[in-house]
């Protein structure tokens, strides 16, 4: 009787260590918008999100929206949006400061030239 004890204990406490190591880790998915022209931004935003803690990040130059994967145990959705700012191109959530903004190619100049390789 003892052993089933244990046993009935033992499994319990694997099912309950199982459950609580399915739930670290948990992604989520969500789009938002960001500004930006041409293929170059979509280089430039992708790789901006190549960081831990985003496990996919695809941009898409037509629609200006961003669709992210990320675990949020180990990047905020608002260090997201920072990274993408960083490397100058605004979020819904976040600006590009105007230096970073400025340094950007011609072409990838959203703020002024919106659209510049779309009809």
């Amino acid at each position: 009787m003892k052993n089933s004890k244990f046993i009935v204990l033992f499994i319990f406490s694997l099912v309950f260590t199982f459950s609580a190591f399915a739930q670290k880790g948990k992604k989520e998915k969500i789009s938002f918008k960001v500004y930006g022209n041409c293929p170059q931004c979509k280089e430039r935003i992708e790789d901006a999100c190549d960081v831990k803690g985003i496990k996919a990040a695809e941009w898409n130059v037509d629609t200006k929206m961003m669709q992210i994967i990320y675990v949020p145990e180990k990047i905020s959705l608002e260090k997201v949006h920072q990274l993408i700012a960083d490397c100058g191109h605004d979020t819904d959530l976040k600006k590009a400061i105007e230096v970073v903004y400025q340094k950007l190619p011609d072409c990838c100049l959203y703020r002024e030239k919106p659209n510049t390789h779309h009809d």
